[in-house]
């Protein structure tokens, strides 16, 4: 097995501990066979260590998670250390040619318990994990005797936060530009989408779950349903482009029949696909409804008067003005039922460019516009 070092961070009510393996302990303290649960060696000989039992997980975020497990009261003077072996939860579905995840090997002083496991180099939102625990008791020539390893428990990581939240609303702020006019939304899809719509759907567009684009820790992905639709204009002419990723047909509906005084406005998320543009997704809900009441408890509230990406202002004539961010694509959800009567549906003159479809797209994680610091 190839030496590596490990250092390892843990917060707990007590302190902060930071600990260090030495390298040449780490190949017989270290020794785990694929598929099974992990296999100490080479252990100093001593009076047996107490195996931690009934192992539980709780308080978990997106970066962090809380563990602790009954032990023998009558050993715990001579456990110095605890060790704990989390391996992302291997998926059946994966490419089976890609690298494997490399397991993350943490150690910490034996500190009271519950104990706060915390780290964004390690730790990723909506992921399952599994975890083993050790005890071990370090000995004066530095080696560490330690105990059988758990039964190995399973958990999922947390979505982002509303503090992860506003982080990332923060970073889409400082790039979004000024603001151009718009009066429509719009969406494009293929005639068999808009013949399903009138034909089956009487003539109704009809919410569907969100995919998995954008930030892997979104709360919005594979939860909200919703209509997508855009708003961005050209700069030359202040008008929807005439190129599309998603279908030749276009859906456009007034802008006052979806944003307004009825309707509330989050921030859902912010990401790039490896490329230049950077994406905003935003969500109009109708007040009370179902989507705003799921936004609520999941999303930053954005003044709709008053933000860096999508506003309704009225006028001194009464009139409602619309506009929208120039430096950022915008993905507006519309999370009820839009009638195709709403709106006109016509074919747009332009090019179905498919390079430019997020649907279930990928964030780029080493782009420093889009992410923070905490798992992607």
């Amino acid at each position: 097995m190839k030496n590596i070092s490990f250092s390892c961070l843990f917060s707990c009510s007590a302190s902060t501990v930071y600990t260090h393996i030495p390298t040449e302990h780490l190949c017989s303290h270290f020794l785990f066979e694929t598929g099974g649960k992990p296999e100490a060696s080479s252990t100093v000989e001593m009076e047996e260590l107490p195996v931690p039992q009934n192992i539980k997980i709780s308080n978990i975020t997106c970066d962090s998670f809380k563990i602790c497990w009954d032990m023998d009261p009558r050993a715990k003077d001579k456990i110095t250390h605890y060790f704990i072996d989390l391996n992302k939860k291997e998926n059946k579905n994966s490419n089976k040619f890609k690298h494997k995840d490399v397991p993350t090997k943490l150690v910490a002083k034996a500190v009271p318990l519950p104990m706060t496991v915390r780290g964004h180099w390690f730790l990723s939102p909506r992921t399952e994990y599994t975890v083993a625990v050790q005890t071990a008791s370090k000995q004066t020539d530095g080696d560490y005797a330690i105990s059988e390893w758990s039964d190995i428990i399973e958990f999922c990581t947390a979505d982002y936060s509303t503090v992860h939240l506003n982080q990332l609303l923060q970073k889409a702020e400082a790039i979004a530009g000024r603001m151009l006019k718009f009066s429509v939304f719009y969406r494009n899809q293929h005639k068999e989408y808009f013949d399903h719509v009138k034909e089956v759907q009487g003539g109704r567009l009809l919410p569907s779950v969100k995919d998995n684009s954008g930030s892997h820790g979104s709360p919005i992905s594979g939860k909200l349903e919703g209509i997508l639709f855009s708003c961005n204009t050209e700069f030359n002419t202040g008008q929807p482009p005439q190129d599309s990723p998603y279908g030749r047909l276009r859906l456009t509906v007034p802008a006052q029949a979806l944003f307004g005084p009825h309707t509330r406005l989050y921030f859902g998320d912010f990401y790039c696909m490896y490329t230049a543009y950077h994406y905003v997704i935003l969500v109009v809900a109708p007040r009370g409804s179902p989507g705003d009441v799921f936004c609520q408890e999941r999303l930053p509230e954005l003044d709709a008067a008053d933000n860096r990406f999508l506003t309704c202002v009225a006028t001194e004539d009464g009139q409602l003005e619309f506009r929208h961010a120039q430096d950022v694509i915008l993905e507006v959800i519309y999370t009820e039922p839009v009638e195709l009567a709403q709106g006109t549906v016509a074919e747009i003159s332009g090019h179905q460019l498919m390079s430019l479809s997020t649907v279930n797209a990928k964030k780029d994680p080493s782009c420093k516009t889009c992410n923070i610091s905490v798992g992607r």
